[in-house]
């Protein structure tokens, strides 16, 4: 057996097992899915009139801010979904089972590339859930094309792909779960102080520049220009230098981390 085809094996068999370990523990992937459903629900239904109505300067239109909003949940639910890859690299750091694997006569890559991979499947099926919420209460594109689905399916895909690494990294660097937990925050932080939820040129001039100068932002306005026929303008090459810097930065970081001495973790 040729060695590429060793280390499609080793990593098909690592990807099993975060899988399989997925849907033993479901509660935290479900605990990081709940997020951004409630929020979801929360800003439709109790803030969506008047929301609506500041955005687009008439009446109320609750129909409108859910198709403003729902990219952002989407992108939120991409960020506190990659929480759980983390925590579960954390945790197999903390528990020696990396370290035993690095004695076993498999493809060394494997490891993280099992988690990444089963990361990413478990962010795309948590997004396609909170899509059919959307989707229930009241979400449709406008005349969508089939060229432009298929942009925002590998937008999201590559977006989740970068954040995954940044979370396998944070889960590497930090001593136990909680830590990882804890670090990865900010990925839930970021896409509430973008513009998920009200235009960025509407924030006060000393916020603005927060929303503007952060990868959330110009994703989030990609996907709705590619959904609902708004202007993307230069956010679709600002998303996708975002997404493949953030990616390259994060597999740089854990490739790094996981070479290290674990005796100097």
């Amino acid at each position: 057996m040729s060695s590429l085809a060793l280390a499609a094996r080793d990593t098909t068999t690592m990807l099993r097992r975060n899988l399989l370990h997925a849907r033993r523990y479901p509660s935290l992937t479900l605990n990081l899915l709940l997020t951004p459903v409630m929020l979801l629900l929360l800003f439709v239904y109790i803030f969506g009139d008047v929301m609506s109505a500041g955005i687009g300067g008439a009446g109320a239109d609750r129909s409108a801010y859910i198709a403003y909003i729902v990219p952002g949940i989407l992108m939120m639910t991409i960020g506190s979904t990659v929480i759980g890859a983390a925590v579960s690299v954390s945790t197999d750091m903390a528990e020696g089972i990396i370290a035993r694997f690095r004695t076993m006569a498999i493809y060394r890559g494997s490891v993280i590339i099992g988690h990444v991979v089963g990361s990413v499947l478990q962010i795309l099926a948590s997004l396609v859930v909170v899509g059919a919420v959307a989707a229930a209460i009241g979400f449709r594109s406008v005349d969508t094309t089939a060229l432009e689905w298929l942009a925002a399916f590998g937008l999201v895909t590559l977006f989740a792909l970068a954040l995954t690494w940044i979370a396998v990294g944070m889960g590497m660097a930090s001593p136990n779960a909680e830590a990882a937990a804890n670090s990865a925050q900010p990925l839930i932080l970021l896409p509430l102080i973008s513009s998920a939820f009200i235009p960025a040129e509407t924030m006060p001039g000393w916020f603005r520049p927060i929303a503007e100068y952060q990868p959330f932002t110009p994703v989030i306005e990609t996907l709705r220009g590619l959904l609902l026929g708004t202007e993307i303008g230069h956010n679709g090459w600002l998303a996708v230098g975002w997404s493949l810097a953030l990616a390259v930065l994060g597999y740089l970081w854990s490739k790094s981390l996981f070479r290290r001495d674990p005796a100097a973790r």
